[in-house]
């Protein structure tokens, strides 16, 4: 586990104040799926909403932390057990447009931030390297935490969201309540991505080689290009999602900008052995390569028409969970669970919090 009191220096962000410890949550804790606290009384059923019922959020704010001022949505009760709700690519906050109601009405605080290189989320700097290795962007989720004065909060994430909430959950479980990690243990190891993947699994990831390249770069710092790139994937990652254009307009507006380009092209470089990260990232990415296991509250989830999705239903990344938890696949859903199965990723966040 990363001291607390050390990364700061490393991120150039402040400490607050020393969260509790999660010790006596057992590797062998009863699973979730009966939805029952451990009182023995049944945890709150989320009601159902189909996806789509809602198309923005009621309040936008912006808060300076570490290297960025982060633009995040936020709704429910401002004293509220707080939900960090997490997006991937090519995605942004709207991907929990009908998540973040469902658990306000359930009272939770939930803060669903841009990340770097994202929509209103800017670096405050133009010195500042357009970093987008894994332990940078975990560390700005770290520094919201700490402007935001949340001392513990409940993550919840798919695809970069997930890779940044697995992170957090096992460098710093103090500052974590529970975790909902779709697609399960994402954290990378840089050395291990330089093996093949199985063909099929190659051809998911087209766009992280064309990123490799210099044509790669230029399509994404074009606006008509990326556009057409990203709704690309959008179509073929979660091929039974019926959206309509101006549900795909809602998030493409986040790509705009400055940013983006730089961050998404060195996310994938990086990530192939291709970008240098930077040296004062060493210590976290050092830990990160021995595949640390978290041990706080989970559950994890596998979206069935995701291309990305590992065979063995969970089976490939569970001895990396220790601690109490829970694995649900969802039939006929994609790669952006929350967004395409808004009820059932609430459910999760309500049942990891009050069924351990």
């Amino acid at each position: 586990m990363i001291n607390r009191r050390t990364f700061t220096k490393a991120a150039g962000i402040g400490t607050g104040a020393a969260a509790a410890s999660l010790a006596g949550l057992g590797a062998h804790a009863n699973a979730v799926s009966a939805h029952r606290a451990t009182d023995g009384t049944p945890t709150p059923t989320v009601p159902a909403v189909a996806p789509g019922t809602r198309t923005s959020f009621d309040t936008l704010k912006r808060v300076r932390a570490g290297v960025l001022d982060i633009g995040y949505a936020e709704a429910g009760p401002a004293h509220g057990p707080v939900v960090l709700c997490l997006h991937g690519w090519p995605y942004d906050i709207h991907s929990f447009v009908d998540v973040a109601p469902l658990l306000a009405a359930q009272g939770y605080r939930v803060v669903v931030p841009y990340l770097r290189g994202h929509g209103t989320t800017r670096f405050l700097s133009s010195r500042t390297v357009r970093n987008a290795q894994q332990s940078a962007v975990a560390l700005d989720i770290i520094a919201l935490m700490d402007a935001l004065k949340i001392d513990k909060a409940l993550l919840a994430g798919f695809d970069w969201g997930s890779r940044t909430a697995d992170i957090i959950a096992a460098l710093w479980p103090e500052r974590v309540n529970g975790l909902v990690s779709v697609s399960g243990y994402l954290i990378t190891d840089v050395e291990a991505q330089k093996k093949p993947l199985p063909p099929k699994a190659e051809y998911a990831w087209w766009y992280q080689y064309y990123f490799s390249t210099e044509r790669g770069r230029l399509a994404m710092e074009d606006r008509t290009d990326r556009h057409g790139l990203c709704r690309l994937v959008w179509d073929t990652v979660s091929p039974t999602w019926h959206f309509d254009d101006a549900t795909f307009e809602r998030t493409a507006a986040a790509f705009d900008n400055p940013d983006y380009a730089a961050i998404v092209i060195h996310n994938y470089r990086w990530r192939l052995g291709l970008a240098d990260g930077e040296r004062r990232y060493d210590r976290y990415e050092k830990v990160l390569a021995t595949r640390p296991v978290i041990g706080v509250p989970t559950i994890t989830i596998d979206a069935e028409r995701d291309p990305f999705t590992a065979p063995g239903n969970g089976a490939s990344y569970r001895d990396r969970f220790t601690g109490a938890y829970d694995h649900r696949t969802l039939s006929g859903i994609g790669h952006n669970v929350p967004q395409e199965a808004p009820t059932a990723f609430a459910q999760a966040v309500v049942d990891v919090d009050r069924a351990f």
